[in-house]
């Protein structure tokens, strides 16, 4: 098979990519190790910034997101008791709108398979090849159990933490940071009793209130990194939820989880550089971030907005200036973004195991931090332009 563009992985970044280029005539294979019906029910992220729902619009991707998604015009942070809200609409002129990721996911694949375009699911043993050179290859054993090769100009290695991408890169270094703590996330059938997201610091550990519809909450408790979800009953998972969102007028539904709780530990990561020759990393096969920042779908869409106008330059001018320089502008975005996940994680969650004893001084500056961030309209403003995303390219 011969593309322009071999396209590894069928994520956000991945689908995202192959629609740009195409509406710049530029042909492209996708290539997923997991199912169709994995990747579209697989639940992750579900804000989407302002940068990444104006993209979504201006590719004709958004025409499900507009009916169906959530517009938020702030969030809450809460601590001593009370709830502070942080206006975005007030202080920036922005939002965010809340659209779980699997149904961006949907969308994506929905609009590639109506335009005939290919993509391939459940393909394995992907190896990359000839990445130094203008005739890059993909060889992988498709579904079916037939060995298939993909010659093309270009790779995208949109392909996730755990894919073949990254590790083709030499040269690469990564900078990271494990947490000592991770999210037991819950999602439930209950309708949601409050209009945006709830970030609360707690003596006992941070707590999230968030939504993907009118009839379903999403809510995370911080844990142990290694706790056993089994150890948290129905009962005691939604009794801690209510001691740590607790507030004057908050009510907290309850309903049937319809999913099992589970786990996910918290890290951060950066890869560079984020080209080998002609394969491009984007996504998660370059950077991780922890979820309290809620950027990590938003970063690779912002990589791929990057990646796509240089892959442009390449393919249909010729003018190599936008890859050779894409590392490194996406690289400043990157570091951005972690540390402002890296900041709302500090200032939210608990670093110590035994709360009777623990750090009092970091405690201290924690509230500290709170305090001034909701009384002081600099501060405020600083979260609100974060938080609604940067514009595409200001970084």
């Amino acid at each position: 098979m011969r593309t322009q563009v071999g396209i590894v992985g069928a994520g956000p970044a991945g689908l995202l990519l192959s629609h740009l280029l195409s509406r710049r005539g530029i042909d492209s294979v996708v290539l997923e190790a997991r199912s169709r019906s994995y990747v579209e029910q697989r639940v992750r992220a579900g804000v989407l910034e302002h940068p990444t729902v104006e993209l979504l619009r201006e590719a004709g991707l958004a025409t499900r997101l507009d009916a169906e998604g959530l517009p938020h015009g702030g969030i809450s942070l809460r601590f001593d008791g009370g709830d502070h809200r942080i206006d975005f609409a007030d202080l920036v002129g922005k939002g965010i709108t809340v659209y779980g990721q699997q149904e961006v996911v949907k969308d994506l694949i929905a609009a590639r398979v109506d335009a005939g375009e290919p993509i391939e699911f459940e393909v394995s043993d992907v190896v990359l090849d000839g990445l130094t050179t203008d005739a890059p290859s993909i060889d992988y054993t498709a579904a079916d159990g037939t060995r298939r090769r993909i010659e093309c100009d270009v790779v995208a290695g949109c392909d996730g933490f755990h894919g073949v991408s990254r590790r083709a890169v030499p040269d690469i270094r990564i900078a990271e940071r494990e947490y000592p703590f991770g999210w037991l996330g819950i999602l439930a059938k209950a309708a949601p009793t409050h209009d945006e997201l709830v970030y609360a610091n707690h003596d006992n550990g941070f707590a999230l209130y968030s939504m993907r519809s009118p009839e379903v909450t999403r809510l995370y408790l911080q844990v142990r990194p290694d706790a056993d979800p089994a150890e948290w009953s129905d009962a005691r998972i939604w009794d801690e939820l209510g001691t740590r969102l607790q507030a004057d007028g908050f009510t907290l539904n309850e309903g049937p989880f319809l999913e099992r709780p589970s786990v996910t530990g918290m890290r951060s990561m950066v890869a560079e550089p984020m080209r080998h020759g002609r394969l491009f990393l984007a996504g998660d096969a370059a950077h991780i971030v922890p979820p309290t920042g809620a950027k990590g779908m938003n970063l690779a869409i912002a990589d791929v907005r990057l990646l796509a106008d240089s892959l442009a330059d390449l393919l249909l001018h010729r003018d190599e200036t936008g890859v050779d320089t894409y590392s490194e502008r996406a690289l400043r975005r990157i570091w951005r973004a972690e540390h402002f996940s890296w900041w709302m994680t500090s200032m939210l969650h608990r670093f110590d195991d035994d709360h009777a004893n623990g750090d009092a001084f970091g405690r201290a500056l924690q509230l500290s931090q709170l305090r001034y961030t909701v009384s002081s309209r600099a501060a405020a403003t600083s979260l609100a332009e974060n938080y609604v995303g940067l514009p595409h390219g200001a970084v």
